[in-house]
């Protein structure tokens, strides 16, 4: 509690401390004003979708738990679990809104620090993204140890609830902001950059505040509630397995269960650690008094400080803490815990080699361009490809080290591969410190661009932010690395937290049955269609933005020449209403389709849902990898062009790499990371239904006329969702009818011109 209580404290500490720096000239604080009000509006329209879904949630987790939890002592367990769903649903949201809230006022200070010197406007930058950092961890731990107070040994029944408000509300805010930031980015891109010839933030392009607004609503607020969630997650599976290694009665025998209240504590103790290593590790971020250094280089030295700080803090509780019953110290806890800081590095050496722009698959991706977009479009999916392949072998290398680390006790591998999570994850203070750094440097170089400040200052200002956005790329891709991993981690965890609520460890889960087989299938299918529903979302969108922003060049005069000024309220409104309509399906299809294989396969449901959500983690790892490290990939070709390469700006090869950024641009910010919430969502309706699809319980009630009820009330939900997916088409009938209407008229001959009869007249 005290260490949760500090990292708010530390928090509102810096949002006083950026508050207090120069907010720059009049003309960057209007632009900063505009991408204030957008993030502004958006999110408020946001949290009231959400809300309605988040309500109905409540009451109905409350009324089906009242026929589960019947016995004496249990009758508040309904209501904990409710309230503790609405609880981690509003700490989600508020560690996002927070986030934001600073990194959108706290861009222009950046901008205007830039204007001084290259130390001040790295350490503004990377103060304000502590901010996000500070609130998630303290919220998530302050939420996690008030329900242990309150609800003390039943609190793993209740903490599953907190998890699954977190998870929902992640995959809302990383779907809605996904679709939001890359509706507006590829909107920008593809009508200023390579149509218009301008620059990317250049103010005569009316979808630049919308770009700008769009990096933080998705990469603040939306990465914040995915951090959170994982956060959270790893805790729940982690205190779950420590519980159920009780049910292994040799364990049980030789630790008894006093022992197994301290497993269930540890977690607790390696997160308040990981407070303190975050706060020291941002500490740590001072960046040299230069011209333009590499603001890598102190950001690198924070993480590995914060994260030596957090394995010599969880070493030191478990070597007093966690003795064995004969008061031998047993650091095999440590020697887990610390085998994610491990899995932490290898990612972010993976996605680093992928990702930079110095690395060979970037400059080869880059070099493919002389030949035009689509080589250099089958670089990347190559590229991604084998990305996903050597970050699933280093998670399965994680989970062998678990084996090996317990191979005395398999009653505890389980729990191992949990603390690997919660070591991953320890540092996620700085984490998140490092992904909102990136969003506030990308907002400030659009800030200075766009007010002109720039203009008769020199250019050693604009180098600096320049500078500062290229790392807040790289950044951006890392954490990306960690959220996914720790997704993994954290469903892994889950999955076997479910098989022992279900009793299937005694028979285990049979792939040779035709309905766990067929589960498999289903389960590994739908992040295909999940993928599917967004980037489609983002396709419908970006064709809003391009027109809109085609049609403001044609019909507003003087708009090139900087007479007047774009419509900017009009791209905010296009890339709104579009990501609010497609919040709907994909959480129809997280909640409904774990639940359908259940229901329908009767005494074989449990079996079959536990062979649908292992080919769900599966396949969404591997789509998730691939699609963030493509993307990013994508991006720093381009951004390596844009440095000089073949001339730079302007040049074929820079819209052929134009072209590769916008494919990949949904791929990295849409689907990609919205598939980290997709699959823990579905193992914690698993582990929520748990209690009823057990097959001990199914076999003692009749397959009756409500299952088949359910069956169809869950099919239907579930077209429901695949049908508002492809509401409101590109083209639609009655827009089909007017192309062809005004196709037929323009070939009609006309006076002078040349008949449609005519081979010469283009059809």
């Amino acid at each position: 509690m005290i260490s949760a209580g500090l990292g708010l404290l530390y928090g509102l500490y810096l949002v006083f401390k950026v508050l207090r720096q120069d907010p720059g000239s009049k003309e960057m604080r209007e632009v900063s004003a505009a991408i204030q009000e957008g993030a502004r509006t958006y999110l408020t329209r946001q949290f009231k979708t959400m809300s309605i879904f988040i309500a109905v949630i409540t009451v109905v987790l409350y009324l089906s738990y009242r026929r589960v939890y019947t016995a004496p002592g249990e009758e508040m367990l309904p209501v904990g679990i409710a309230l503790a769903f609405l609880m981690g649903s509003i700490a989600s949201a508020s560690a996002g809104f927070v986030g934001m809230s600073l990194a959108v006022r706290a861009n222009t200070r950046v901008a205007a620090a830039a204007l001084k010197s290259f130390k001040k406007s790295v350490e503004v930058a990377f103060q304000a993204g502590t901010v996000s950092g500070m609130f998630t961890v303290g919220l998530g731990l302050l939420g996690a140890t008030i329900i242990f107070l309150i609800f003390q040994e039943k609190a793993m029944k209740v903490l599953v609830g907190f998890g699954f408000g977190g998870c929902l509300v992640a995959l809302f805010m990383r779907i809605g902001g996904g679709i939001f930031t890359k509706a507006a980015d590829v909107g920008a891109d593809l009508v200023g950059k390579v149509e218009a010839g301008i620059p990317e933030d250049d103010p005569r392009n009316a979808a630049t505040i919308a770009d700008n607004v769009g990096d933080n609503v998705g990469d603040c607020a939306g990465m914040a509630a995915d951090v959170f969630e994982s956060y959270e997650v790893t805790l729940v599976a982690a205190i779950i397995l420590a519980a159920a290694a009780m049910l292994d009665k040799s364990f049980a025998a030789q630790y008894g269960g006093g022992f197994a209240v301290k497993l269930i504590v540890f977690p607790l103790l390696v997160r308040a650690c990981g407070v303190f290593a975050s706060i020291i590790g941002t500490w740590s971020v001072r960046a040299k008094d230069e011209a333009v250094g590499d603001p890598m280089r102190p950001i690198n030295v924070g993480f590995w400080v914060s994260a030596l700080v957090a394995a010599a803090g969880f070493g030191v509780v478990n070597y007093f803490y966690l003795r064995a019953p004969d008061g031998s110290v047993d650091m095999r806890y440590f020697l887990a815990t610390f085998m994610g800081i491990i899995l932490a590095l290898i990612i972010s050496s993976l996605t680093h080699y992928f990702t930079h722009t110095d690395k060979p698959p970037v400059t080869e991706i880059a070099h493919s361009t002389r030949t035009g977009p689509a080589t250099m479009l089958l670089q990347g999916f190559a590229s991604g490809m084998e990305s996903s392949v050597w970050a699933i072998l280093a998670i399965a290398g994680a989970i062998g080290a678990s084996m090996i680390i317990f191979r005395d006790t398999p009653a505890l591998i389980p729990y191992g591969i949990a603390l690997s999570g919660l070591g991953l994850l320890t540092t996620t203070g700085y984490i998140l410190a490092m992904d909102t750094y990136g969003p506030i440097a990308d907002n400030a170089n659009g800030i200075f661009e766009m007010s002109g400040t720039y203009r008769g200052k020199g250019s050693l200002a604009e180098k600096i932010v320049g500078r500062l956005d290229a790392v807040g790329n790289v950044t951006k891709a890392l954490t990306k690395g960690f959220a996914i991993a720790t997704a993994v981690i954290a469903a892994i965890s889950l999955f076997r937290s479910f098989i022992d609520e279900t009793g299937l460890q005694a028979t285990g889960i049979q792939i040779n049955s035709a309905a766990v087989f067929i589960g498999l299938l289903v389960g590994g299918a739908v992040p295909f269609l999940f993928s599917s529903m967004a980037i489609r979302a983002v396709g419908r969108a970006a064709f809003l933005v391009v027109e809109e922003v085609r049609r403001q060049f044609r019909e507003i005069p003087g708009i090139m020449e900087g007479k007047n000024k774009p419509e900017y309220a009009r791209c905010v409104e296009i890339s709104t209403r579009a990501a609010q309509k497609e919040l709907l399906s994909p959480g129809i299809l997280a909640i409904c389709t774990p639940i359908l294989i259940a229901v329908t396969f009767g005494k074989e449901g449990a079996a079959a849902l536990g062979g649908y959500l292992a080919g769900a983690i599966l396949t969404g790892q591997l789509l998730a990898v691939f699609m963030a490290n493509a993307g990013g990939a994508w991006d720093n070709a381009k951004k390596k062009i844009e440095a000089g390469l073949f001339g730079g700006k302007g040049t074929e090869y820079h819209k052929a790499a134009v072209i590769g950024d916008t494919v990949g641009d949904p791929f990295k910010d849409t689907a990609g990371p919205a598939l980290n919430p997709l699959i823990k969502v579905m193992n914690l309706v698993a582990i929520l239904i748990a209690p009823a699809v057990a097959p001990a319980i199914v076999m003692e009630r009749q397959q009756g006329a409500g299952t088949v009820v359910a069956v169809i009330a869950l099919l239907a939900a579930l077209a429901f969702a695949v049908w508002f997916s492809k509401r409101g088409s590109i083209v639609s009938v009655e827009d089909e009818r007017a192309l062809r209407e005004r196709m037929k008229a323009e070939r009609s001959p006309v006076a002078g011109e040349a008949s449609p009869a005519d081979p010469t007249v283009p059809r």
